[in-house]
């Protein structure tokens, strides 16, 4: 059996109140029943229990991760499995737990929110999306709950958030793909409400411009969501326009459907590039160039901004932009 707050606060000669403020650190205890507390929690090897510490404190040592619909399949986006596992690397570290919930609209996003904001049972969340107008941010600065955002919000005052720098990185990507000759370039992204969709097609139209390139609004496509089918669909239409040198999809997942798709077209000259460099991405026939976007490193830095909020550190970091780099493999090599 455990050892009880009580039976340490019997041994050391002092209340239960004592010893929760020993554990607290409180600096109205002297040094000298201190040691003492400390020196029978020891020997006695007693491990106070975290939700009646968390309550004693006011708060639960939990953080919130709103998962959207887009990671409802976890398997197929290993975005959100390696921003998670960033996230927790740090929570871990730092002694907080990690408290997951689906959702599968923006509204049912605000509705788990506000029960977060109302109950407190998490002491931040973390979004793992950042859309136009987005409901969620508003309501957490409305109500001036602790949060970050892995995604750049429309307006970053008062917000921490870390992201990619994702108009440079497809930038980067076109201007990669024209320097191999290929200059009839297709775009295959998600749906514009999501702010990472826009940096990436404007990175892409500014590459354009800076080459002097034609933009042709036919050979720019987006989808509502960043999956396989997706991808297959999207190339599909491409296809029935004209057929492009080179595509370039803002993520891995849509970049398989194009790869699937050109396989059924009997088609092996269209070169493709991809975003997030997935683990999958290098067994692709043939095997996938991609961004690798560092999702582990977004979620550790998500993580380590939230908790340094909540234990009130003095940071002058407010976001983090972490690097991207270019893996090349087969699919953009002539």
């Amino acid at each position: 059996m455990s050892v009880t707050i009580r039976e340490v606060a019997k041994e050391a000669g002092v209340s239960p109140s004592t010893v929760s403020r020993v554990i607290a650190n409180n600096p109205k205890i002297s040094d000298e029943t201190k040691e003492r507390v400390l020196e029978v929690i020891k020997r006695l090897d007693y491990h106070p229990n975290a939700i009646a510490r968390s309550l004693a404190k006011s708060f639960t040592s939990t953080i919130g991760i709103v998962l959207p619909r887009e990671a409802e399949d976890l398997f197929k986006n290993p975005f959100f499995v390696q921003a998670m596992t960033g996230i927790n690397v740090y929570a871990q570290k730092k002694g907080y737990y990690i408290m997951y919930s689906f959702t599968k609209t923006e509204e049912e996003e605000v509705e788990l929110i506000n029960r977060f904001i109302s109950s407190n049972i998490v002491d931040g969340v973390i979004l793992l999306i950042a859309r136009s107008k987005d409901k969620c941010i508003k309501l957490l600065k409305e109500k001036e709950f602790p949060f970050t955002v892995v995604g750049r919000p429309d307006e970053t005052e008062g917000v921490l958030w870390v992201d990619n720098d994702n108009f440079q990185a497809a930038y980067n990507a076109t201007n990669y793909l024209f320097a191999r000759g290929y200059n009839n370039l297709a775009f295959i992204g998600g749906t514009g409400e999501w702010n990472v969709s826009k940096d990436r097609l404007n990175g892409y139209i500014q590459a354009h411009t800076i080459n002097g390139m034609t933009i042709d609004d036919n050979m720019i496509v987006q989808m509502e969501d960043f999956k396989e089918k997706y991808g297959y669909e999207a190339i599909n239409k491409i296809l029935e326009y004209k057929k492009p040198d080179a595509v370039l999809a803002t993520d891995d997942l849509l970049a398989f459907g194009v790869l699937k798709a050109l396989q059924d077209n009997n088609t092996d000259d269209i070169k493709v590039l991809g975003f997030n460099n997935t683990p999958l991405a290098e067994y692709q026939v043939p095997p996938l160039t991609s961004i690798d976007i560092n999702a582990e490193k977004l979620g550790y830095y998500a993580a380590k901004l939230l908790i340094g909020k909540l234990k009130d550190e003095n940071m002058k970091k407010k976001h983090y932009i972490i690097e991207t780099n270019l893996v090349e493999r087969m699919s953009t090599i002539k």
